[in-house]
């Protein structure tokens, strides 16, 4: 049987070369070690189930049947999901549980494997920035919300944005000017949050539709699990000074990301529905007809 492969898969290249592959790869050998467990669990206290009661070992065998059978119908719809880019087998509803189980399994497995905990959650990004764009295409510029890590602004700079973005003074030291720019040319909202619980306040404050997330792998992985099912498309910054400390954004890709979701970029694009087209970014002279565009949508 041949099984279409998602027509919304994005370079490796922005991921650090790390593929679907490795996330599809690890929710299997994940989802087969639970079921392993689970019959292990099973099968060594049966004996002793017979001696208090001769139906015992029927009944924990179909509550520990009816959980791996539950394990394998999560993961291997999960698994289809994330190839084909289609929801099947009824599990999309379900998806953020399932990421919630199987997320923390699959870096400790990946330990395991000495494969970099980054990686798997690069991998992890990849995939559900995939499935956002197969599941969620266009929106309007107010329903849209950038948001963004303190840790982007320059640790030099005198002006306090988390509250007030507009203080910024647009020196240019940080990439928060372009970023800026880009909210004045889109109509899009942008936030900049030092945390967990500042970001969730946004979140109800501003209440978007979708969130384009600018932040480090392991941020990026968190949000994506504590907002489900609002959806949001993680954009991994830079980090040339170590963790945490004066990052950036490539701010085409950014600009990429707005103008898929604003429906933009399909309206220009001759080659109609794709995944690498729309995320291609165009700069230039039509970034004016482009914020035009976007006004009327709002």
């Amino acid at each position: 049987m041949n099984i279409p492969k998602s027509a919304f898969s994005l370079s490796r290249d922005e991921y650090g070369g790390t593929g679907k592959r490795l996330f599809i790869g690890l929710v299997a050998g994940t989802a087969l070690l639970l079921c392993a467990l689970l019959l292990l669990i099973w099968l060594v206290p049966t004996i002793g189930f017979a001696a208090i009661h001769p139906w015992l070992p029927s009944i924990a065998g179909l509550i520990f049947g009816g959980a791996i059978l539950a394990i394998v119908w999560l993961s291997l719809g999960l698994v289809l999901h994330a190839y084909t880019g289609k929801p099947v087998l009824g599990t999309s509803r379900l998806r953020g549980i399932t990421i919630r189980l199987l997320l923390p399994l699959m870096e400790l497995m990946g330990r395991a494997m000495r494969i970099p905990v980054p990686s798997v959650r690069r991998s992890f990004i990849k995939v559900n920035n995939e499935l956002v764009l197969s599941d969620h295409p266009h929106c309007k510029p107010h329903e849209l919300l950038v948001l963004l890590p303190h840790c982007i602004q320059s640790s030099r700079c005198t002006h306090r944005l988390t509250y007030h973005i507009d203080h910024c003074a647009r020196c240019g030291a940080c990439p928060i000017r372009d970023v800026l720019g880009l909210r004045d040319a889109y109509g899009v909202q942008v936030a900049i949050a030092t945390g967990g619980t500042i970001a969730r306040r946004i979140v109800v404050q501003a209440r978007p539709k979708l969130i384009v997330a600018v932040a480090c792998e392991r941020d990026l992985s968190s949000g994506i699990q504590d907002t489900h099912p609002l959806p949001v498309f993680g954009v991994i910054n830079e980090r040339p000074n170590g963790p945490c400390l004066d990052t950036f954004v490539n701010i085409r890709r950014l600009e990429a990301a707005i103008r898929t979701f604003l429906g933009l970029e399909a309206d220009d694009a001759s080659g109609g529905k794709g995944a690498t087209a729309p995320l291609t970014p165009v700069r230039g002279n039509r970034v004016a007809c482009d914020a035009r565009k976007a006004s009327k949508l709002a």
